[in-house]
């Protein structure tokens, strides 16, 4: 974890004192992170897993999981200024997708051996597959939202005189509209996804692991390793731009002591507890069990910062539970891990 923190240091040092980038060049570097460097991670973890052996407990445990954290956050509450469907993407980024690469493998393998690695791995490949996939639609959905409501025409004033028919016409006119509505937010979100990166990472990652496994192929090795170096860089290139983010900020914990304390109570009690029913459910027990619980109380995933800061939905929010998730994570799995041993 320290390479991470140094990483995110050196983003932050880079602005702050020696004024290397300014806020135009800090988003484009975010862009980059968020449009080459995770396309490429993601590709990594997907094609590098074996479908054929997958855990289909797992697999329903996961989904559970991910399926009730949606439900509980789509209760119609109001938290601070948010609207329900900022509540949502942001809750569901906090609550669901830990930082299992870097810091969960290592850690699971100490705890629980090869088996809940592999475990994880499988985590990985569905939460890169399945899960962003998810998050990305959701952030095209709002976006588009927002971009059809700036281009709605007001609805004519009915005049006293108009009767018959075209006062008819003018009545159904609200339904039509919020069809065609409907039609253009998904027709807006469909064009959006086809050209994002990530989608085209996901489907290549998922066609080569399903012919490299079945046939026993790998990549060509000046492929593999290109590959390989600049998904290395993806994490790091993430923490950076978390870095560049935090000399935007006026405070380190830029979403305030309220939110953060929210976020850490979802992040670190909601996730690992959705988790455990749904894995429960699903059929798993003993140290299976036990592995998919601490792996739920992992820190915040990185990934759902790019994309909450690439799409202007609460980062600083997903910010503050990336820099004080890894620093309290530690010793809450640790926690867990002793708690679940007795």
């Amino acid at each position: 974890m320290v390479p991470l923190y140094v990483t995110m240091i050196l983003g932050y040092i880079s602005v702050k004192w020696w004024k290397l980038f300014n806020a135009e060049q800090c988003s484009g570097i975010n862009k980059l992170v968020a449009n080459i460097s995770i396309p490429l991670l993601s590709f990594r973890v997907i094609s590098s897993n074996n479908l054929y052996k997958m855990s289909l407990k797992l697999i329903i445990a996961d989904t559970l999981q991910k399926l009730l954290a949606l439900f509980v956050l789509a209760i119609p509450i109001k938290v601070c200024s948010m609207g329900s469907l900022d509540w949502i993407i942001t809750g569901f980024s906090v609550a669901t997708l830990p930082n299992t690469l870097i810091m969960g493998i290592p850690l699971l393998n100490a705890m629980y051996g090869d088996e809940a690695a592999k475990m994880l791995s499988q985590i990985v490949a569905l939460q890169s597959t399945i899960w962003y996939s998810l998050l990305l639609f959701l952030f095209e959905f709002r976006d588009a939202e927002a971009a059809s409501a700036t281009q709605r025409d007001e609805t004519p004033v009915v005049e006293p005189e108009m009767q018959g028919e075209e006062q008819t016409q003018r009545e159904e006119q609200p339904k039509t509209s919020t069809s065609l509505k409907v039609k253009l937010i998904l027709l807006m979100v469909w064009r959006k996804l086809i050209k994002n990166p990530n989608t085209y990472a996901t489907l290549a990652g998922l066609s080569w692991a399903s012919i490299s496994f079945r046939f026993g192929l790998k990549l060509p090795e000046v492929i593999d390793k290109s590959v390989s170096i600049l998904a290395d860089g993806g994490l790091g290139m993430a923490m950076f731009s978390l870095g560049l983010f935090m000399v935007s900020q006026p405070k380190i914990i830029a979403c305030g002591i309220q939110l953060a304390v929210l976020s850490m109570g979802i992040r670190f009690l909601l996730g690992p507890s959705l988790m455990a029913a749904s894995s429960y459910t699903a059929g798993l027990r003993a140290r299976q069990l036990h592995a998919a619980i601490v792996q739920a109380a992992l820190p915040q995933g990185i990934v759902p910062f790019v994309f909450a800061r690439e799409y202007n939905l609460h980062p600083e929010i997903l910010s503050t539970g990336v820099i004080f998730g890894m620093l309290v994570a530690l010793p809450i799995t640790l926690v867990y891990y002793v708690l679940l041993s007795l």
